[in-house]
């Protein structure tokens, strides 16, 4: 990645961001808190429903992360590692601008977020991703065939109304930045098996939130 930070044109994406992870639901994580068990690990997944970078359309492109950490995120933590699978439908183009903006290069939350985070990278990939989201956000679900699988059912409870949906704004531990929306889930398959990451589970923690940045500031 070669552009520097004054080489970095207007760019914006939005659409879809949401997990699969090692806590019990609700994820302390996105309360700012420390994880249920002191650590956590899961499955990243971005679906970018809208966006362009430059003159570069990235509609529809699809990011996967795997990460681990120990402690609280938004605090003092340790042991941080991630590794990231790209779409491989992207062209030279939108690899770059993916790279760029999901490498924190490009500015606005991810910068914020990686920095932050300080995580140590244990690869990258351009892999098949497969991302879907129900309108309704019934259920979301992420897949890299043999690699990664995760997905979630929207939580319900005895006293949820009929297709409501159990909802948080104003998170302080937003992981996809201030003035989003999440949706809270229950995850139905959380696995990995990719760039020395090891687990399978099901029935912890899931969430959906949006996500819409702008940059390069």
């Amino acid at each position: 990645m070669t552009e520097t930070a004054q080489a970095v044109p207007k760019w914006h994406a939005s659409g879809d961001w949401f997990d699969t992870c090692k806590c019990n639901v609700p994820c302390p994580c996105s309360f700012a808190q420390p994880p249920t068990y002191g650590d956590c690990q899961g499955v990243l997944a971005w679906h970018v429903r809208e966006g362009y970078y430059g003159d570069v359309p990235l509609d529809g492109l699809n990011v996967l992360m795997l990460a681990s950490f120990v402690g609280n995120v938004w605090a003092e933590h340790s042991d941080a590692y991630g590794a990231v699978f790209l779409d491989e439908r992207a062209d030279d183009a939108q690899r770059e601008a993916l790279q760029m903006i999901f490498g924190g290069q490009a500015g606005s939350w991810p910068a914020e977020m990686i920095t932050m985070f300080g995580a140590e990278m244990r690869g990258m990939d351009f892999a098949p991703i497969d991302v879907q989201v129900d309108e309704d956000l019934g259920g979301w679900k992420a897949t890299v065939p043999g690699r990664v699988e995760a997905s979630a059912s929207a939580l319900t409870g005895p006293t949820t109304p009929e297709g409501a949906r159990v909802q948080s704004t104003n998170l302080p531990g937003s992981e996809t930045g201030p003035g989003q929306v999440a949706t809270w889930g229950r995850a139905t398959a959380d696995r990995a098996d990719a760039f020395g990451f090891h687990w399978s589970r099901e029935g912890q923690s899931s969430k959906h939130i949006t996500f819409d940045w702008s940059g390069p500031n």
